[in-house]
């Protein structure tokens, strides 16, 4: 998909997000429901075929994250299953982010855990990253067992990687 039709809808996400004044949680609702479907290509598959009516689209999306999510954030994400750009939810999210943390003056930090961070841990990080980088940097913390422990974070082109996963195969390299 081009880069400016992620731009105007994440534009549009975020006109809607700062217009119900409740933008943090939205953005992080956006970015659970992104980080899900983004994991299961069967459901992308069925929010995407054109052969599925779109109510029966719209009920999969209300059982799906409705108790889990605000009334807005399932109407955003049943508008991006309507004009069929759900596949694109995870790119237009964090251009969300990118623009939002922008107009605040802020950056992105992408960050990568194995486990969903407490508070605590998200400001010590926010205040780390801040200090490393010379920015205000906003967290967009997304759950990857991949990471098997640690963190990856990644702001602007610079990537910080303390992952066990990276350090065993640091080791790796050394004994080899």
């Amino acid at each position: 998909m081009e880069t400016n039709h992620i731009d105007g809808y994440a534009r549009a996400l975020l006109d809607v997000v700062n217009a119900e004044g409740d933008a943090d949680r939205l953005s992080d609702e956006l970015q659970r429901v992104a980080q899900a479907f983004g994991e299961s290509e069967e459901l992308q598959g069925a929010l995407s075929d054109p052969r599925i009516p779109f109510e029966k689209k719209q009920g999969i999306v209300s059982d799906l994250i409705g108790r889990r999510a605000s009334a807005v954030t399932v109407s955003l994400v049943n508008m991006l299953v309507g004009v069929n750009r759900i596949k694109d939810l995870g790119a237009i999210t964090k251009r969300m982010l990118g623009f939002a943390a922008e107009a605040e003056g802020h950056v992105v930090a992408d960050v990568r855990s194995a486990i969903e961070l407490d508070s605590a841990t998200r400001e010590r990080l926010v205040t780390k990253l801040s200090e490393v980088t010379g920015k205000t940097v906003k967290l967009n913390v997304v759950v990857d067992p991949s990471v098997v422990g640690g963190l990856v974070a990644q702001v602007e082109d610079t990537l910080f990687d303390g992952s066990v996963r990276s350090r065993l195969l640091e080791l790796r390299e050394a004994w080899a």
